[in-house]
């Protein structure tokens, strides 16, 4: 049967697409890929008789409408998002348009940036005894962003935090983490993690901003911070010889 795969494409790699979802990729009459954010090299994995959209120009209705007529066709669809859909991806208005049709869909979820950002730097984001909260979350911008959500409050809690869609902001949002985390809290900005052209300025709170103005880093980039940076030294209570849990016995 005809249907919508949404297809987390992973964060540049073409090698982090998921199996599931390369071979949905690759079975689908219709791909529809956001260019300014996908690494066209993933569209390697679909046929060559695919007809490929571009949504960086296109408006919802128009995406929608591709779909539609493709479904109507008794096509199968592919729908990438960088990352993972659930992930700022915008795909909520698509499931509801699609469900509002009676359109059958799918999602397959992909690897986020987050996660190939703290691959890139070798770090853990739930250190023990240090942070074991993840917070993700950006500046506003034209989408915009709950009161009780705003980073100086979020900064509160210290925890590690992976900020999206605001690198060019970087200034406005030192400003307000610095309410709460100490000047010297690390702060690492990853560009376009994954990708061959990725880069990594490391700096703290007091002078990252500088480093990545010079850097010129303005899209396509997280911002790190936290204690989690660097740490080292840690070890969970997982593989501590001296606990016992129900596939070991302590160690006497």
């Amino acid at each position: 049967m005809a249907k919508v795969y949404f297809i987390g494409a992973g964060p540049g790699d073409p090698e982090l697409l998921t199996l599931k979802g390369a071979r949905a990729l690759g079975e689908a009459d219709v791909v529809i890929y956001a260019g300014s954010l996908v690494n066209r090299e993933v569209l390697r994995h679909a046929k060559e008789t695919a007809q490929i959209y571009d949504s960086a120009p296109l408006t919802l209705e128009e995406i929608v409408a591709i779909m539609e007529r493709a479904v109507a066709e008794g096509k199968t669809v592919a729908r990438l998002h960088s990352g993972d859909p659930s992930l700022y991806g915008a795909v909520g208005e698509q499931m509801e348009a699609l469900a509002g049709r009676g359109i059958a869909y799918e999602v397959i979820p992909g690897v986020s940036s987050f996660l190939a950002a703290a691959a890139c730097l070798k770090k853990e984001y739930t250190v023990p005894e240090v942070s074991q909260t993840v917070i993700l979350t950006r500046l506003k911008g034209r989408t915009g962003v709950p009161e009780k959500e705003r980073l100086s409050s979020l900064a509160r809690h210290r925890a590690s935090m992976c900020i999206f869609l605001s690198v060019h902001l970087i200034e406005e949002a030192v400003a307000e983490l610095k309410q709460e985390y100490p000047p010297q809290t690390p702060v690492v900005v990853v560009e376009k993690a994954s990708w061959p052209d990725g880069r990594v300025v490391r700096g703290n709170l007091e002078n990252i901003a500088r480093l990545v103005k010079e850097a010129k880093m303005e899209k396509t980039a997280l911002i790190l911070v936290g204690d989690f940076l660097d740490a080292s030294g840690r070890r969970s209570r997982l593989y501590a010889g001296e606990f016992s849990h129900a596939c070991r016995v302590k160690k006497e």
